[in-house]
């Protein structure tokens, strides 16, 4: 053999957890004793959930800008440097906002288009929350505040396990596919898979995540049993081997899914039909909705009811030339979630699939000379022919620094909890009403279980 058997083991390793997940194989040793409540849900329909998480923290203030006199004038002062020219603005007629107008960043017009065609709807000021939280109790400090504000880690893992006040070991969409997984009928693959390498929203107490590139499955370049070479032979030998330790069995249990997992996605995608929507070229967001509307087009091959996806973009932590990189992030946005819509039209599902956005927080509205800090409330869409689109679901914040939507520097104080955000979302899925608290375990601390925005 051309490597040690050390390297080769290593290699081995690192495949099978790239391809199988490696927080899966942690999780994975106490699976066993895991059991969930199974929704009395029944029946052959079709629903998938696409999550596009915008890494960094998107700049909602510049994304959604107002566009009456008045108050654009006091979003120019007050943004400075980071203000965006009302004559660029994408301007949008939403009912929802009391008399006041809106517009999108100039790097939008999908966005402008799918929200005239009520496609696509605008979730205002959304963000981690323990309780019901207002300027006057945060002062006062007599609300619990969710631990770690500001902080890019912990808040991605609040949007992605709404568990706020304790330890999660799995996330809001890994405990959701526990619940609907019984919908799907002896499926090949699990409902959940990732485009974007591991997370904690598809972790799961029996479901766990099946991690795809946007190019297709990930395998170990060296295994093939027709290839009769040292290595597979090798692997092969060891994937046989009877384990008494719970974690050999359990980490070979894994590889061998995993390699049995690429040999039936790669047979079922081989009989995808050819899609004629154009994607956006060189954009990794588009390469992986791309993949992910391949992935949907196969789910009957793969016997699924039910399918969760994970996207996400990166480059969001705009401290600094924030107006140039903001606008490409936006446009590259805008087009990937406009193409893969189309994609759902075509492919005959678009009621069927709903894409929603998730991102860290929003950023300050005051600027740092350069771009903008750390917020907290931000912004998110959502996307679909199931969508309430054309409309703005909560209240976007009076932006007035200091103000009463503002703990400081313009750090809008969520008025939507992303449990109830997800709540919407969860029960549209599927979810009913009385598994909700084992979704979201701090959906009874807020008065909505459901804002609106689904059909």
């Amino acid at each position: 053999m051309s490597q040690t058997r050390r390297a080769f083991l290593k290699t081995s390793m690192c495949a099978a957890l790239g391809t199988a997940g490696a927080s899966s194989m942690i999780s994975n040793l106490t699976a066993f004793a895991a059991s969930s409540t199974a929704s009395p849900l029944q029946g052959s329909d079709y629903k998938a959930l696409v999550c596009v998480f915008l890494y960094g923290g998107n700049d909602g203030d510049n994304t959604i800008i107002p566009y009456g006199q008045n108050e654009y004038s006091s979003y120019a002062s007050a943004r400075s440097n980071l203000a965006i020219p009302r004559t660029s603005l994408l301007p949008i007629q939403a009912a929802n906002t009391d008399g006041r107008q809106f517009a999108f960043h100039p790097s939008m017009p999908e966005f402008q288009t799918l929200f005239g065609q009520q496609k696509l709807g605008i979730v205002a000021n959304v963000g981690p929350l323990v309780a019901p939280t207002t300027r006057q109790q945060i002062i006062a400090e007599s609300v619990p505040l969710p631990p770690q504000l500001f902080s890019h880690n912990d808040q991605q893992v609040h949007w992605q396990t709404s568990w706020p006040d304790q330890l999660p070991k799995t996330g809001w969409g890994g405990r959701m596919a526990d619940i609907l997984d019984s919908l799907n009928n002896n499926n090949q693959v699990s409902m959940s898979v990732s485009l974007s390498g591991s997370n904690m929203f598809q972790i799961g107490g029996k479901v766990f995540p099946y991690m795809v590139s946007p190019e297709g499955t990930i395998s170990l370049w060296y295994y093939n049993e027709a290839w009769g070479n040292p290595e597979t032979i090798l692997t092969k030998s060891m994937l046989e081997m009877n384990y008494s330790n719970l974690f050999e069995k359990t980490y070979g249990e894994i590889f061998r899914r995993a390699i049995d997992n690429e040999k039936r996605l790669n047979t079922a995608l081989a009989k995808a039909p050819k899609l004629t929507t154009v994607f956006p070229a060189d954009v990794d967001l588009a390469k992986q909705l791309q993949m992910v509307a391949r992935l949907i087009s196969i789910r009957g091959e793969l016997g699924l009811h039910r399918q969760i996806f994970f996207c996400s973009a990166d480059g969001y932590d705009t401290h600094a030339a924030q107006l140039n990189t903001h606008a490409d992030l936006l446009r590259e946005l805008s087009q990937s979630l406009d193409a893969f819509y189309k994609a759902t039209v075509e492919l005959g599902i678009a009621s069927q699939v709903t894409t929603f956005t998730s991102s860290d927080f929003g950023r300050t509205y005051k600027s740092n000379g350069k771009g903008s800090d750390h917020g907290w409330g931000n912004h998110q869409f959502v996307l679909g022919g199931a969508v309430q689109g054309g409309d703005v679901y909560g209240r976007i914040p009076v932006h007035q620094v200091n103000g009463p939507d503002d703990t400081s520097d313009g750090r809008w104080i969520p008025t939507i909890s992303t449990d109830e955000y997800s709540a919407t979302l969860a029960q549209w899925f599927g979810v009913s009403a009385s598994d909700l608290p084992l979704i979201l375990p701090n959906i009874g601390r807020f008065n909505l279980t459901n804002i609106g925005f689904m059909g």
